[in-house]
């Protein structure tokens, strides 16, 4: 997961490019590190160096690598030619390497060509069954064609493997809330929190998801983890302090006459809504009725 400071410098170099600055390949070198989609930009400046002599002699063995990268971004911006050309230069540069075998399997997979990119994918994994760039492109593979079921039987199966993958555990519980599996969801994101317990995103999404199957139990399961993601985003989490909000109307209503709630769930509550009022003060003004009538109707406001 790319952090807030990473992004910043992301943006702040790709700015820099954008107007002229300069810095494009710095920028390319960036956006592989940190391995995210950028595709169109990787197209356009990458292109520009490849097409240049001068600047892509000056990059060493580096070279293949942007050839690949741009290949790559090449067929998500659905520049075909593009990819063909630049598979020509790797397969003749690289006659039997399986990563540019992995390349011809993808443009298979570009072209709509399922079937035979299944039969290309499966082949490479036959020579190397743990490559892991394979073995995620078997789920996009699956996902394309809308072959959910086979995309977590794919993700299942490569989370046995790579139990650490964090994206693949995020991607196979956004699957399983698509479905409605929610408690299949709630697994894959209490294997989240327990690999990475610091990130507020986790804790709020498992907290959602609980919530959503609802029960006493969960409900107050739910609060917890509302409240944490809070603690972890510095007080600052809107959709968390609403969740302490929604939780507490339906704890409220489950426990009713029972006394069940204690001081210390009341307490969270009453900063819940006096957060958010302030934050509406600050932000949306002209929102702060609105804001009102909707903690009224969950009898949390006098």
């Amino acid at each position: 997961m790319v952090t807030k400071t990473e992004e910043t410098q992301l943006n702040t170099l790709e700015n820099q490019v954008d107007n002229g600055g300069g810095g494009a390949w710095e920028y390319l070198c960036l956006v592989r590190k940190l391995k995210v989609r950028r595709s169109d930009k990787v197209l356009k400046y990458g292109l520009s160096i490849l097409n240049d002599v001068k600047q892509r002699s000056s990059l060493g063995p580096d070279e293949w690598t942007l050839y690949e990268q741009v290949a790559i971004a090449a067929m998500d911006c659905q520049c075909l030619d593009v990819v063909k050309d630049y598979l020509k230069v790797l397969q003749k540069r690289f006659p039997e390497s399986k990563r540019v075998g992995r390349l011809e399997a993808m443009l298979l997979e570009a072209k709509g060509s399922w079937k035979e990119a299944e039969e290309a994918y499966s082949s490479l994994l036959e020579d190397n069954p743990l490559d892991q760039v394979i073995l995620k492109r078997r789920v996009a593979l699956s996902k394309s064609q809308g072959n959910i079921s086979g995309a977590i039987e794919c993700l299942n199966k490569y989370l046995e493997i790579f139990m650490a993958d964090h994206d693949a555990w995020r991607e196979l519980a956004e699957i399983y809330v698509s479905l409605q599996m929610y408690k299949q969801a709630a697994f894959c994101y209490e294997e989240l929190i327990l690999s990475q317990p610091t990130i507020p995103l986790y804790h709020l999404a498992y907290a959602d998801v609980l919530y959503t199957l609802g029960g006493l139990e969960n409900l107050q399961t739910a609060k917890k983890y509302y409240a944490s993601a809070i603690d972890l985003s510095g007080g600052k989490n809107t959709r968390a302090l609403f969740g302490i909000c929604l939780c507490s109307s339906s704890i409220a209503q489950l426990t009713k006459g029972k006394n069940r709630e204690d001081k210390e769930g009341s307490q969270l509550q009453s900063l819940a809504v006096k957060a958010l009022e302030k934050d509406y003060k600050q932000r949306a003004a002209g929102n702060l009725p609105l804001l009102s009538s909707a903690l009224k109707s969950l009898i949390l406001l006098p």
